[in-house]
């Protein structure tokens, strides 16, 4: 390898620095500092030291650090010192062999600097050729590609007059970047996204310990990302003891913007100011009178062709987003005739929004015509019985509960409005659905929640259309609560339930709906020794009288009784295990902290056994089993975590304490 080549042509391998061994990472940073980002560049510098001048490399590469800011100087440098002839644009799923897929190019330049080849393209003549394959996936698809795609031709001296000396196959030059009315902010990296971001609903009150948390969106939208909540703690607290932690963006925090989610199309949605997460980059003008003219061109087709001109990354690094040109007088004007009035205020009809009014029916929408925020239809969809179910439970979203949150407002007078209900609400957070205890069975409770809530607008029709909705056109509301509402809430509340659907396992059997929030100790005892006990009484009663069945729902009740026992004892497997808690703080018996997030509270209703039926084996106290996983999450913990020992640093969620144990730490 101490020889020089004329030619060398290479797949090189790649690894990006933050896995290299401190090693190769301490020999990288030495003689190959602008490369050493990643291996894959650091091979492409080393193959052209093996060049002499005239030399050539042709070489399959990853194809960000065309873009990223931290190959800025390496990207100057080979554009000054080398001659590129080709760049063939690959994207995705361009290799035969099975791996994790990003985009990749192929690319072709010679040692030396333009001017001193002889070939008809000297000095500022000398152009780089550009055959974009990236389209169509699979390395079949792309052959064909590379083989008929039109050839561009860009001058390669115009691509140091880039933003960071971006390498792209058009002209990016303009007289203004957005850069220069705005900022871009990359988001919040919590270290432990499972332990420290939660969803809203999984909380019980944020208080001063929780702060909202801006997420993703998959489509642009007025409003969105608006599900999380981040442990805060005043910046402190577990933030202090967690790796990784990157405290990113507070900049940002307080003023009004636009909230990339960084992937694909770049879906946007504004940004009111929350703290937000590290797949989110938020952009601030520094004129907040401009933020209607920048939310116009974001939210544009313009804005994501303009950034994937200069950046192909999957994933586009926030530096990126602000780069490109930016017309302030034309979107000014666009922004004048879509939203003469003002952009909007918060709205939104959607259930996992923390801004969203809460009332079952009522609708918040954006009036094109009108160009402002208005009353919409009212409501037939699927989350309209969701909504109502958990209003029936006595559950509350945020906007019902204080009144200084920012809402449009159409959307606070239907918050509003859910005062009217209250009057339907269960007074304890459990809802049979037989009836039991004296109280009407849970489907005409919901009925009266529903009949309440379209008042007026009410009709058998109205309900017809919500069972459809619901995937339930020819079934009832009780059938729908008894077969179909955990699932559907399991879904739509993205695997971390607030309304717990707990069964004997038997579809004519006990069935009981219960507010996760309100379910404290006291409570599960009600439920095993007042509820099921009713149940149980009647069963006894049915059997003397030799009614169908009622010896089976009786043995299947009090197997339930035995279980939910078991729950409130806490011995394993019945038992909460909270990864970053020491021995001595870990749960006892059911005395849940509703803060450690449903993931681990539930674990123990999810416990598998056999309720009798040989066609329902490993069924668990829910009647639907959420999507809930407890083994090793991505990361590791500092020593001074308490499981460190153990568990060698993983995060390991899936453990089992015996109530003795922690009784005597506890002691």
């Amino acid at each position: 390898l101490s020889r020089q080549y004329t030619l060398i042509a290479t797949n090189v391998p790649y690894l990006s620095a933050g896995k290299h061994h401190a090693t190769l990472k301490e020999y990288c940073r030495k003689h190959y500092p602008d490369a050493k980002a990643d291996l894959a560049t650091v091979f492409v510098d080393r193959c052209l030291k093996l060049c002499p001048d005239g030399g050539t490399v042709a070489a399959v590469t990853p194809q960000n650090w065309l873009s990223l800011t931290s190959y800025t100087k390496f990207r100057e440098r080979l554009l000054r010192d080398c001659r590129w002839h080709l760049d063939a644009i690959l994207g995705s799923d361009a290799f035969h062999t099975p791996m994790w897929t990003f985009n990749i190019q192929l690319i072709i330049m010679s040692k030396g600097a333009p001017a001193a080849f002889a070939d008809g393209t000297e000095g500022e003549g000398a152009v780089i050729r550009f055959v974009n394959a990236s389209a169509l996936k699979g390395p079949a698809n792309k052959s064909v590609l590379l083989a008929e795609s039109e050839v561009a031709s860009v001058a390669q001296a115009r691509q140091l007059d880039n933003p960071d000396k971006r390498v792209s196959a058009e002209e990016l030059l303009s007289s203004e970047l957005l850069e220069k009315m705005s900022r871009s902010h990359f988001g919040f990296g919590p270290g432990d996204m499972q332990r420290m971001r939660f969803c809203f609903w999984e909380i019980r009150d944020p208080g001063e310990r929780w702060i909202l948390f801006h997420g993703t969106v998959e489509t642009s939208v007025h409003f969105g990302g608006l599900s999380h909540v981040l442990c805060w703690d005043g910046g402190h607290g577990a933030l202090d003891e967690i790796i990784g932690v990157r405290k990113s963006g507070m900049e940002a925090w307080g003023k009004p913007g636009v909230a990339v989610s960084q992937m694909q199309k770049l879906p946007i949605s504004l940004y009111g100011g929350e703290a937000f997460d590290n797949n989110t980059s938020v952009i601030v003008p520094h004129d907040s009178s401009t933020l209607p003219a920048v939310w116009c061109y974001c939210s544009s087709p313009e804005y994501n062709e303009a950034v994937r001109r200069i950046d192909q990354k999957l994933n586009v690094t926030s530096a990126t987003l602000v780069k490109v040109p930016f017309d302030l007088d034309l979107w000014t004007q666009v922004a004048n005739d879509r939203y003469p009035h003002g952009l909007p205020s918060p709205y939104s009809d959607d259930p996992t929004q923390w801004i969203v009014h809460g009332h079952p029916c009522g609708s918040v929408i954006w009036d094109d015509s009108a160009k402002r925020v208005a009353h919409g239809p009212i409501r037939t969809d699927a989350t309209v019985l969701q909504v109502a179910v958990a209003r029936l439970l006595g559950y509350r979203w945020p906007a019902e509960l204080y009144p200084d949150m920012e809402l449009a407002d159409e959307q606070r007078e239907w918050a509003g409005r859910c005062k009217d209900l209250t009057g339907l609400v269960d007074r304890d957070g459990i809802v049979v659905i037989p009836a039991v205890t004296g109280d009407a069975n849970a489907a005409d409770r919901l009925l009266d929640m529903l009949i309440a809530s379209y008042g007026d607008g009410w009709s058998n029709g109205v309900l017809s259309r919500l069972l459809a909705a619901s995937d339930h056109p020819n079934g009832t509301l009780e059938s729908w609560l008894r077969d179909k509402f955990f699932a559907q809430h399991c879904k739509l509340f993205r695997a971390r339930p607030f309304i717990w659907h707990v069964w004997d396992g038997l579809r004519d059997g006990f069935s009981a709906l219960v507010n996760y929030h309100k379910l404290n100790y006291n409570l599960l005892y009600s439920l095993t020794f007042n509820y099921l006990r009713d149940w149980i009484a009647r069963q006894r009663y049915d059997l003397k009288n030799d009614v169908e069945g009622a010896e089976r729902r009786m043995v299947a009740a009090e197997n339930l009784r035995l279980r939910l026992k078991a729950i409130m004892n806490g011995e394993a497997p019945h038992d909460i295990f909270v990864r970053w808690k020491p021995l001595e703080e870990q749960p006892t018996g059911w005395h849940p902290d509703i803060n450690d997030g449903v993931r681990l509270n539930i674990r123990p209703f999810m416990t598998e056994h056999d309720n009798g039926d040989s066609d329902k084996k490993g069924v668990c106290i829910l009647r639907h089993r959420p999507n809930v996983k407890w083994g090793k999450d991505r990361g590791n913990d500092p020593e001074s975590a308490p499981w460190y020992r153990l568990d060698k640093g993983d995060r390991i969620n899936d453990r089992h304490l015996r109530l003795a144990e922690k009784e005597k730490a506890r002691s």
